[in-house]
């Protein structure tokens, strides 16, 4: 199999809040060295990490760096990482909206770029005009995109307003009519970055299905990015993950999905919560310490939907104590209680020695969506309260295909609805 894409050393230098060195002195020292020194960029010395949680320590920042990674004909590879992780630069580099500052990309064929929605529509223009406007910017041939323009209206579903202005179109509807210019345009290599994400589930699963065909029916490449792990998993048969503008991992999708859960596992599975606020009057018989999200082998994770979560609380205990209890609570964005898991309701109170323990609430199928939310725990004495903790340590669940299904489970009710499980039975 011959390879469609070579990515060699590829970096993206950026100088913060300005253009250029910003000063003129520096674009000479810049311009001499390079061109009449023929030595390298001095500013590529400085450039700090992109870590977008911390402060930067110099004026420039790498958003991609050394960036080494071939993509083989055929391959469906989906970039995944945080945002900030550089992905879409990554992109924008390979279709040449803007240059590389150290590196090559050899492509092999016509490169087909989905990047943003409606990249190329003019608002005053129809959704007619705008697919010969976007296609002939795509690289398409008036007769070409004649020829095609039946099967593009009937794949957007925009039919009944193609003679509209695109002013009056939705984001969905943007969207829609936007991957059906790219889809038809026929490319041997062609890229999407995340503009799932506005369609609606009829269109994900329509959208998926093309890119589907034209890389395994017709043996092009497609670069897939997306936040979506459930449509990553479905589509790609590999994946690359992006931290901080540098390449984290390179293999097979099922495994890059999982390194990108990794990702960042220090800084969110354990919250110390021995200084928080606390609700309500506490007679601190048993005080919570600290909290963490676990697997089932007790390994650091960040909760994603449908999986397995351990939530292991560390408390401390005044006295040997009878008639123990707790509970856990998950709130969402907006502080409504969405879930509540108490030990009174599925077991008798029990004793507890004196000291440090560890409880363990497991849920063995997580069924929140993809979102942030904040926990809340409570701890009690003969049921007179302890401890307690009210939707303040913050539990932020990555998406997955809940009901494996390979399809985003519920894309406009994300947040906002708890997931179960259950069957229909249809006479």
């Amino acid at each position: 199999m011959s390879t469609a894409i070579e990515f060699n050393n590829i970096s993206k230098l950026y100088r913060l809040g300005l253009v250029s060195t910003g000063t003129l002195s520096h674009d000479l020292k810049r311009w001499w060295t390079m061109n009449i020194k023929r030595e390298e960029d001095p500013y590529l010395k400085i450039g700090s990490v992109n870590d977008r949680s911390k402060a930067a320590d110099s004026e420039y920042v790498w958003a991609l760096k050394d960036i080494d990674f071939k993509v083989e004909q055929g391959d469906v590879v989906g970039i995944i990482g945080k945002n900030g992780a550089g992905k879409s630069t990554l992109l924008k580099i390979l279709s040449k909206i803007t240059a590389p500052t150290t590196g090559t990309i050899k492509a092999k064929g016509r490169i087909g770029s989905l990047l943003e929605v409606g990249t190329g529509f003019h608002p005053e223009m129809t959704g007619r005009e705008n697919i010969y406007l976007n296609g002939a910017i795509l690289g398409m041939t008036k007769p070409e995109i004649t020829r095609k323009l039946d099967e593009i209206v009937d794949f957007s579903g925009c039919e009944r307003y193609i003679d509209t202005p695109v002013k009056r179109y939705s984001s969905g509807m943007m969207v829609r009519l936007g991957f059906a210019v790219a889809a038809h345009l026929d490319p041997e290599i062609l890229v999407v970055d995340e503009v799932l994400a506005v369609g609606d589930a009829e269109f994900q699963k329509k959208a998926i299905g093309k890119m589907q065909d034209v890389s395994r029916g017709e043996g092009r490449t497609v670069l897939f990015v997306s936040h979506n792990m459930a449509a990553v998993r479905r589509l790609c048969k590999k994946g690359v993950v992006l931290n901080n503008g540098t390449v984290f991992f390179n293999g097979e999708v099922n495994d890059a999905v999982d390194n990108y859960l990794q990702v960042g596992i220090e800084k969110y599975a354990s919250v110390p919560i021995a200084d928080m606020p606390r609700l309500g009057h506490c007679t601190n018989d048993i005080r919570f310490e600290d909290v963490e999200f676990l697997d089932k082998d007790n390994n650091p994770i960040l909760p994603f939907c449908g999986g397995f979560l351990r939530v292991r609380m560390k408390i401390s205990v005044k006295e040997n104590k009878d008639g123990c209890g707790f509970s856990l609570g998950i709130f969402d964005s907006s502080g409504v209680q969405m879930m509540t898991m108490p030990t009174y309701a599925i077991m008798n109170d029990f004793p507890m020695r004196k000291g440090s323990h560890y409880v363990c609430c497991d849920i063995p199928r997580l069924p929140l969506t993809i979102g942030s939310y904040k926990i809340g725990m409570w701890a009690g004495v003969n049921r007179i309260q302890s401890d307690q903790i009210d939707s303040l340590i913050p539990l932020d669940v990555q998406d997955d295909d809940f009901f494996k299904k390979g399809r985003n489970t519920t894309p406009g009710l994300n947040g906002r609805i708890v997931l179960c499980d259950y069957s229909w039975v249809i006479d």
